[in-house]
């Protein structure tokens, strides 16, 4: 199944590696951060790789995840994974990302100086641990070389929907458990009471969602030890360090860095921009000219064959990756490169290598969005009828005259469920593309649905959806949603977008503009395009009360008559990235 590389090179390998567990480094403040060290059982010195952290070094599932540490030892690399501050082995108070630029620069510059090191460091990870790259790299620590920041964020800020059930369940799943043990390292009585409070809620998160205000969320309220979240919540978080955005920091990162992402990812519009901002942005050319992304059909977290209910082929996944290599192979091209000098990255590699969804095929790309695509408008046309069985009405590339509007009743206390997607929360609502066909049943869920296709049509790049609206509501939501409908009618979604209106809006009929994130999909012959409009995605984003107040500091909600236009001036619209 794999490449001959993979033989060929076996030869050349380093026969022992060594494992030196908690391995102390001091911050410029004297906390002191704890790592575990993977090296050549040898006296030769070699480039340092170096990860940073909050979930446990000393846990495979985390501080390994998609990559082979003892290859990338072996083949000849020191392989640092460092608790982050505040959590598990590591000293100080954690508060998520304020202290990563600074303690970022710190570790890397004393890994230069191990007496194994070179002197060169790379940095990898995904996640929390691709933007601890990032703000160690804005903090331009010398001895960086490398990064290669994987399905990651930017710190940009955003209005809008409050990303619900990914906050509560990061907060009390991924974070709560460690600072417990700290809290009470010397009461082991009420550890033990806390974790059993812990585990109750943990396993009945899924009701918890419901629970509003957020502000007084009683899982983490009562155990007493996430008190970030409510301060980010209430905006009241510390000034110090700064801020934690790169958004605006883009020209102060001077390294070459290779983006991976997915297009069922919760973060990849975030990763894309960090790409596309440092080929402009960046300081100098070197890190201009040598930044690289690869977005593969993958969730977050999960670089496998089979995502939702799809399969994607054994090349899609992270082991044989274009047939070509895995995802620790492309990280060893990359560093052996810029840490090594070796000649690993062919001049004419191109920079981006994208997975097309239904022909299942790789690609490779020069920019982002592609320079060939043509935007074209594909018009929703009313059918004058309530949704049944998928009949709201029809998607066309002809734009409609005066054609009924199509209106439904959005109840807060009934809202249309999170099912696949771009998601990253504790439940069981999957991430990834899965059948909507039940939740197009729904009568507050319009439907529109093209003709069958009779020849393939490609939509790689962004997505948006111009939509003129109407609704009683002084706030409310609308969303959409992109589908794929097979030969067979199974529906299954590629990408999605929200949008919350502004009271101004309030019986006016506005035109809103969703951004739907980037994918790309051939749709095939004999397969329907298909959009859904409503006005919710839950728990993914908190259910808009139609009040003119959020989840996050009320409960009272009403309900709230939506409806959505067709005429020649009002051309409710999703705008295609179509590759000819």
């Amino acid at each position: 199944m794999y490449p001959l590389f993979y033989i060929k090179e076996a030869m050349q390998l380093i026969d022992e590696v060594l494992l030196e567990k908690n391995i102390p480094c001091t911050m410029r403040d004297g906390t002191v951060l704890y790592a575990d060290v993977y090296r050549p059982n040898t006296d030769e010195k070699y480039p340092v790789l170096l990860t940073r952290l909050p979930y446990n070094k000393d846990s495979p599932f985390y501080s390994h995840r998609y990559l082979d540490t003892n290859r990338l030892v072996r083949n000849g690399y020191v392989v640092i994974i460092q608790d982050v501050r505040g959590r598990f082995n590591s000293e100080g108070e954690f508060y998520p990302m304020k202290y990563e630029a600074e303690d970022g620069y710190d570790t890397v510059e004393w890994a230069a100086k191990l007496p194994y090191s070179t002197g060169e460091v790379g940095m990898f990870g995904m996640s929390y641990y691709g933007y601890t790259q990032l703000l160690a790299a804005k903090e331009q620590p010398p001895s960086l070389q490398a990064i290669f920041p994987t399905m990651t964020l930017n710190g940009r800020s955003s209005e809008g929907p409050f990303l619900l059930a990914s906050s509560e369940s990061l907060a009390l799943e991924s974070f709560a458990p460690d600072l417990l043990k700290r809290k009470y390292k010397n009461d082991p009585e009420t550890y033990n009471e806390m974790m059993k409070n812990f585990i109750t809620y943990y396993n009945n998160i899924e009701e918890w969602y419901d629970y509003a205000p957020v502000k007084e969320w009683p899982p983490l309220k009562e155990l007493g030890v996430t008190d970030f979240f409510f301060e980010m919540l209430n905006g009241t978080e510390s000034d110090e360090p700064s801020a934690i955005s790169i958004f605006d920091k883009y020209d102060q990162i001077e390294v070459p860095a290779y983006h991976i992402a997915g297009w069922y990812d919760n973060l990849l519009e975030p990763t894309i921009e960090n790409y596309n901002e440092l080929t402009k942005q960046a300081p100098n050319e070197k890190a201009r000219n040598n930044q690289k992304l690869l977005i593969g059909p993958w969730s977050h977290g999960f670089f496998d064959s089979v995502i939702g209910e799809r399969f994607f082929g054994i090349h899609a996944s992270e082991d044989w990756i274009d047939q070509k290599e895995d995802l620790t192979d492309l990280h060893l091209r990359w560093f052996d490169h810029w840490l090594k000098g070796k000649d690993t990255l062919p001049e004419n590699e191109a920079p981006i290598k994208i997975f097309v969804m239904g022909i299942n095929e790789w690609r490779d790309e020069h920019e982002w969005p592609l320079a060939r695509t043509t935007y074209e408008p594909l018009y929703l046309h009313s059918e004058g009828k309530a949704n049944t069985r998928f009949g709201n009405g029809k998607l066309s590339f002809e734009k409609p005259e005066n054609q009924p509007t199509d209106e439904y009743v959005y109840d807060p206390k009934n809202p249309v469920p999170t099912h696949g997607g771009g998601t990253l929360f504790s439940g069981a609502n999957a991430a990834g593309p899965l059948d909507q066909q039940k939740i197009q049943e729904r009568e507050d869920v319009l439907v529109y649905t093209s003709e069958r296709l009779n020849e393939p049509l490609e939509v790689t790049g962004p997505i948006k959806v111009k939509l003129w609206a109407r609704t009683d509501a002084p706030s409310t939501d609308f969303t959409a949603k992109l589908i794929d409908v097979q030969p067979d009618g199974t529906a299954y979604n590629l990408t999605d977008g929200i949008i919350r209106t502004k009271p101004n809006n309030q019986n006016e009929v506005t035109e809103y503009e969703i951004n739907l994130w980037p994918t790309s999909n051939v749709f095939l012959p004999e397969h329907k395009i298909r959009l859904e409009i409503s006005s919710s995605n839950y728990p993914r984003y908190d259910a808009n009360l139609n009040t003119g107040k959020t989840m996050l500091d009320s409960k009272d909600s009403v309900k709230a008559n939506q409806a959505i236009y067709h005429q020649e001036e009002f051309a409710s619209q999703i705008i295609l990235p179509i590759i000819k």
